[in-house]
């Protein structure tokens, strides 16, 4: 899509400024029909009246962000209040299941 990101696609996480210039993180929510342009639901930002909204962007205005690689319980957490803050029951799950082999782990150590 554009020469600083690699392929952009649908989940990717990213960061960026909108076009009144506010500073964002989401994810995408789909790629637009005209090229270059992407829909981010905003999970922060600068305005707090853009949070949760999905907007659309050019995507040389964000850079993807790499994917997470979650390794203590804290981390792990903050992706589940992330994962339900955008509604995705599948990493959700995904992330659940982390934690418990994390205490299973743990318990099994005391």
């Amino acid at each position: 899509m554009s020469n600083n990101n690699p392929v952009l696609k649908v989940g990717d996480w990213v960061r960026g400024k909108s076009r009144e210039g506010e500073l964002i993180l989401g994810y995408i929510e789909s790629l637009g029909t005209i090229e270059g342009v992407i829909k981010v639901t905003v999970v922060k930002c600068d305005n707090k009246e853009t949070i949760s909204k999905t907007i659309s962007i050019l995507s040389k205005h964000v850079k993807k962000l790499p994917d997470s690689k979650a390794i203590n319980k804290e981390q792990v957490l903050f992706l589940i209040d992330m994962a339900i803050l955008t509604g995705d029951e599948e990493w959700f799950m995904e992330l659940s299941s982390k934690l418990n082999s994390m205490k299973q782990l743990v318990d099994g150590m005391l």
